[in-house]
């Protein structure tokens, strides 16, 4: 797709790109009957039935094109998902013996009983996530003890070396709000180049590859000042700050033997925001049509089903007051252990899958969170890009932001979490503020792209590390690596 052809892509691209939801089904089919039982055979992971599905329905003459790509996408799932689940028992074992090298048959077989790993059944095979022997040191205090990598980790998934200094930054954003009685402060000016490198004879020489590369919307009061400095190649197609997932779409065509390269370089100013919540100042909002798609579903991963109904209603209780059950709702989430995840195209619903799995990375704790938000008529929506700091830390995140009123929208970071201490402005700081160790890409979910993708996504849900097509196909992940590289220029703290 270059630049000239974008009308054609965009047609495409209703049936094909972004509208592909996770469970695969194209908002055009979804409640067709054939499409969603090939979805359920490969969620329960019957692939050779699924797979014989898919063949029959390809055959029909005149299938419309966004059930061709529905059925398309099931087959493509079932790759992806052998992907991940690429381990059998005995290489989960090999893995753990890395760190555990006693472990025996029957300590695994423990573990395993008790949901420690997390598997599926594939064509009967029972076979585990790449990430399983890993995170399972994150869910049990009886794996931490018998390894012999002492290791200790925070609630949020990040190291426990060097939290105190991580948070202190925290202390210093509450001093700065107080100080001067505004909620955002600390402004610091950051350069970033993000780049895509596709690898060599991923694509045949001489045929074009589009690339999106995700690039910062300006948010009042935490992210402004955005200046694109430069790109790889200088040709570039900057899509509107209207675009909820906003992306920098580059092209170049491949060159036989030579990896290619793309990149964008940008500047912006983040500030970090605190606000110091008064629970009896807090009233229930007013539903206004700006507000009503945020406390409504949002299939399929914003669903109201009855086990979170249940949970809902275990943890709330008799509260009213919409800050205590914000409280409520983001302490029960943050006690759903951080976990590394499967990637999110082939998970159905994202929140109900994390409350049924009993943990959650970034992006699967926020979606339930805001689930959970919106069932009880507090407005919550989506967000998500990068975070780093002035050490060596940069990563992929995913957070949330509420509706409080009088207060109006403000940040909830619910992986980061509550931070021991007994300042309660500090304990509850992401339940309300955030820091500005982040560049935010994303406003929004499973957004279409500016100009959009003629095949599938990558990632069907979040839009972060980046995503590559060519006109023979998607390039998934196996095909190219990212890199984010960040220098702060002019530095409102330190770590």
């Amino acid at each position: 797709m270059n630049l000239a052809r974008l009308a054609t892509a965009a047609v495409l691209s209703i049936a094909l790109s972004a509208g592909v939801v996770a469970a695969g089904i194209p908002p055009a089919v979804e409640g067709n009957g054939a499409v969603a039982a090939v979805v359920d055979l490969v969620s329960a992971g019957q692939f050779q039935a699924a797979a014989a599905r898919i063949d029959v329905a390809l055959k029909q003459q005149g299938l419309p094109a966004d059930e061709r790509a529905a059925f398309e996408f099931q087959r493509e799932r079932m790759r992806r998902m052998r992907r991940d689940f690429s381990l059998d028992a005995d290489a989960a074992q090999a893995q753990l013996r890395k760190q555990i090298p006693d472990l025996t048959d029957v300590e695994f077989a423990q573990w395993d009983a008790q949901g420690l790993f997390e598997h599926m059944a594939i064509d009967g095979e029972r076979v585990y996530l790449q990430s399983a022997p890993a995170t399972v040191f994150r869910l049990s205090a009886q794996a931490r003890a018998r390894s012999t990598k002492k290791a200790t980790y925070l609630d949020s998934g990040l190291p426990e070396s060097g939290a105190e200094r991580y948070f202190e930054f925290d202390r210093k954003v509450i001093e700065a709000a107080r100080a001067t009685g505004h909620a955002n402060v600390l402004p610091q000016r950051v350069r970033v180049t993000q780049s895509v490198t596709v690898a060599a004879d991923a694509v045949p020489a001489g045929k074009l590859i589009h690339a999106w590369i995700p690039y910062p919307r300006a948010i009042r009061d935490r992210q402004q000042d955005i200046r694109y400095i430069a790109s790889v190649p200088s040709a570039h197609r900057l899509a509107p700050e209207s675009t909820m997932q906003r992306t920098v779409f580059l092209e170049q065509p491949a060159r036989a033997g030579k990896p290619t390269i793309f990149s964008v370089t940008y500047e912006v100013t983040l500030y970090a925001q605190y606000h110091a919540i008064d629970a009896d100042k807090v009233t229930p909002a007013q539903i206004t049509p700006e507000l009503a798609p945020f406390v409504a579903e949002r299939a399929p991963h914003i669903v109201f089903t009855q086990p979170l109904r249940v949970f809902s209603r275990q943890v709330v209780g008799e509260e009213t007051n919409p800050y205590r059950i914000a409280q409520k709702i983001y302490a029960a989430v943050d006690e759903i252990p951080w976990a590394s995840a499967r990637e999110y195209s082939t998970i159905p619903d994202l929140s109900d899958y994390t409350l049924r799995a009993g943990h959650g990375d970034c992006g699967e704790q926020t979606l339930l969170l805001i689930a959970l938000m919106r069932m009880n008529g507090i407005p919550a929506r989506w967000q998500s890009g990068w975070t780093f700091s002035d050490g060596d830390h940069e990563d992929i995140h995913d957070w949330a932001q509420i509706y409080l009123a009088p207060y109006g929208w403000v940040p909830v970071d619910v992986t980061y979490g509550r931070i021991a201490s007994d300042d309660p402005a500090l304990h509850w700081f992401y339940l309300g503020g955030i820091d500005d160790f982040r560049i935010a890409f994303n406003d929004d979910f499973s957004q279409e792209f500016d100009p959009p993708k003629q095949h599938f996504r990558s990632d069907t849900v979040d839009s972060q590390r980046g995503e590559v097509e060519w006109d023979g196909g998607n390039l998934y992940y196996d095909k190219w690596d990212s890199d984010f590289k960040w220098k702060i220029l002019s530095p409102a703290g330190k770590r």
